[in-house]
This record gives structure tokens, C-alpha cells and sequence, in this order.
């Protein structure tokens, strides 16, 4: 048996925000498998049941996203899965938009659900499916603010077509019987458009940074004139 856990906030008030790309991940193999409508409750998560060809649990937690290993540490516990069979799939700050990143462990990098679950499993030792939602453009826009934003214009182009491609990976981890090596080797990738996104942000981020160098270095003047 395998666990797939979407992480992400449950209410219309964080559908299809950035921190709930877990759950429109869930949502999208519901439906290739579907399941759409057999959604159920129990144990702090939303669920379904899929066989490939292996009994597979397809999670949703209704902890919300900081309590997430509430809901699948039981999940995993009590019919006794591995944590290297337990994949969890959530938001990235720290990659640009649509960029997919999987590895087989590792620390929670700051992001509060994994850390749950780690506590919960008692080890970091299971696989992460992360997909980049970028860094606010502004370095003064709240990252609250920025996780809890709904996808827009070209944003949701990209990352409609991400989640899409980080499903067609975790089918390929349940072909693979849980082997991450051919994985993590074809989507372990950055899209175009990603790239083409982080160029833009890196371009933004020097403009501003050169305006605010070229400002200071103005008032640096009107100052030392002043004082001359």
C-alpha cells in the first residue's frame, strides 16, 4: 500500500492558492482516476481509494496545512505503510513558479506542514513532490500574503500545466513501485516558461536593487554638499 497526501488549507477561502498546490494535485488524479466524486473523511483527511494495482490512499488533510501530520502520520500508522511509501506533495517557495523538485528526504526547509509530518512519522525519511510557487516579487509583500494568493493570468497558465506534469510523476512513482530514481531523472527538470519567469524575477529584483543603490548614492551627495 501507498499513501499520496496533497497538502494544503481546506475552505473556499484557500481554493487554488499557491499553498494549496497539494491539493489541486490531489484533485487533478482524482479525476484522471475518476474518483472525483468518492471523496471521503476520516482520520483528519479527505480521501479516495485507487488500485495501481496496489492499494493506494489519495489524501487530502483537514488538519490545515501546519497540523498536516495529524492527519497522515494515522493514515501511515495504522494500516502500517512505510514512510518511503508515503509521498507528500506541497508548495515551494524557495523554487520558481512551476519548477518541480523531488527528492527521497530531507529537512522540512522550513515549511511547517512537512515539519508535522515529520514529527508524526518520527523521520524525514519519505518523499517529497515540491512545486515551485516563487518568491514575492517585492521583498516587502508579506509571505503570508503571497502563499494565501490565488493564480493569475500567465501564472495560472503555468501552473495548471505544472500540476499536470507533477501528476504525471507520481503515477510514474506508483509504476516504478515507489523507486524515485527514474522520477526524480525526467522531472527533476525547469520548465521553459519557469525559466523564462525566474529570468523576469531576476531582472525585476536588479532594477530595483540598482534604483535603490543609484537613490542612495543621490542622497549621499545632497548630504555631503550640505555639509561641505
Amino acid at each position: 500500500m501507498k499513501i499520496i497526501a496533497g497538502l494544503g488549507n481546506i475552505g473556499k477561502e484557500y481554493d487554488k492558492t499557491r499553498h494549496n498546490i497539494g491539493f489541486m494535485v490531489a484533485d487533478e488524479l482524482a479525476r484522471r482516476w475518476n474518483l472525483e466524486g468518492n471523496w471521503r473523511t476520516d482520520r483528519n483527511a479527505m480521501y479516495v481509494e485507487y488500485r495501481a494495482p496496489e492499494k493506494v490512499f489519495l489524501l487530502k488533510p483537514t488538519t490545515y496545512m501546519n497540523l498536516s501530520g495529524n492527519a497522515v502520520g494515522p493514515w501511515a500508522h495504522f494500516f502500517n505503510i512505510a514512510p518511503e511509501d508515503v509521498a507528500v506533495v506541497h508548495d515551494d517557495m524557495d523554487l520558481p513558479l512551476g519548477t518541480i523538485r523531488i527528492r527521497k528526504n530531507g529537512s522540512s526547509g522550513g515549511h511547517n506542514g512537512i515539519k508535522s509530518i515529520i514529527s508524526n512519522l518520527g523521520t524525514d525519511a519519505f518523499p517529497r513532490f515540491r512545486l515551485g510557487i516563487g518568491h514575492p516579487v517585492h521583498e516587502q509583500q508579506a509571505v503570508i500574503s503571497h502563499v494565501l494568493q490565488r493564480f493569475a493570468g500567465d501564472d495560472r497558465q503555468l501552473i495548471e500545466e505544472a500540476v499536470k506534469k507533477m501528476a504525471d510523476a507520481l503515477e510514474l512513482w506508483l509504476k516504478e513501485d515507489g523507486d524515485l530514481s527514474k522520477v526524480m531523472q525526467q522531472f527533476n527538470t525547469k520548465p521553459a516558461k519557469a525559466k523564462k519567469r525566474a529570468a523576469k524575477e531576476a531582472e525585476e529584483k536588479e532594477a530595483t536593487e540598482k534604483v535603490a543603490a543609484e537613490q542612495e548614492t543621490a542622497e549621499k551627495e545632497v548630504v555631503d554638499s550640505t555639509n561641505e
